[in-house]
């Protein structure tokens, strides 16, 4: 059976943005993309007047269902797949995709599991601990200028996903564990390893 990435469960994450415009700039692109869940962590100022005047109308309802939590972990809980954004390469970063390959790559996955895009705050960027919380990592390619507003690098990758929204695969990834279950997991396993003395809990 055909199937296509599902942008319902496809989720924008905002991750500590600085300027509240650029929140409602970012809730307008993805409602152009038809992408309408938007999570904003730990904003520093979140200033609804100003995000609902770059939302602009048409994004309005993508705003008022916002959802903003005080940290990644409880932000990402109930997602199965995160992918994390970033212009820095090299270092503890791990393989990057282009926003075309992503797409690609999320097309049997986005079938069946709630999926998560992160993007960091404009000044720096997502964190080498915020990506440990990533699944995959994506770049943007660019000229020799490299910095991409937030808003616009929200557009570009949504675009790419709206675009694989009308091709079709007939491979499907079953559903995948979400971050409260494998940490739930883990949790156990670990308890377990520590009663057979496999390995020193402390």
């Amino acid at each position: 059976m055909a199937v296509r990435i599902n942008l319902a469960n496809v989720a924008v994450v905002l991750v500590q943005p600085n300027i509240s415009e650029n929140i409602g700039a970012a809730a307008r692109a993805m409602c152009n993309m038809g992408l309408r869940r938007l999570l904003v962590v730990d904003p520093p100022r979140c200033d609804l007047t100003r995000v609902c005047k770059m939302a602009t109308h048409a994004a309005l309802d993508v705003v008022e269902a916002m959802e903003i939590y005080p940290g990644l972990p409880e932000a990402l809980k109930d997602f199965s797949y995160v992918v994390g954004t970033t212009a820095r390469l090299g270092g503890e970063r791990q393989v990057v995709r282009t926003p075309a390959r992503l797409a690609e790559t999320l097309l049997p996955i986005a079938a069946e599991n709630p999926v998560a895009i992160l993007f960091g705050p404009e000044d720096r960027g997502l964190t080498n601990e915020d990506l440990r919380f990533c699944h995959a990592v994506v770049t943007i390619p660019t000229a020799d200028f490299c910095s991409l507003n937030l808003a616009q690098a929200v557009m570009v990758i949504c675009y790419e996903l709206f675009r694989f929204s009308s091709a079709s695969t007939s491979e499907f990834a079953p559903r995948l564990a979400n971050r409260f279950e494998l940490d739930a997991m883990y949790a156990h396993l670990k308890e377990v390893l520590t009663r057979i003395c496999f390995i020193d809990a402390s």
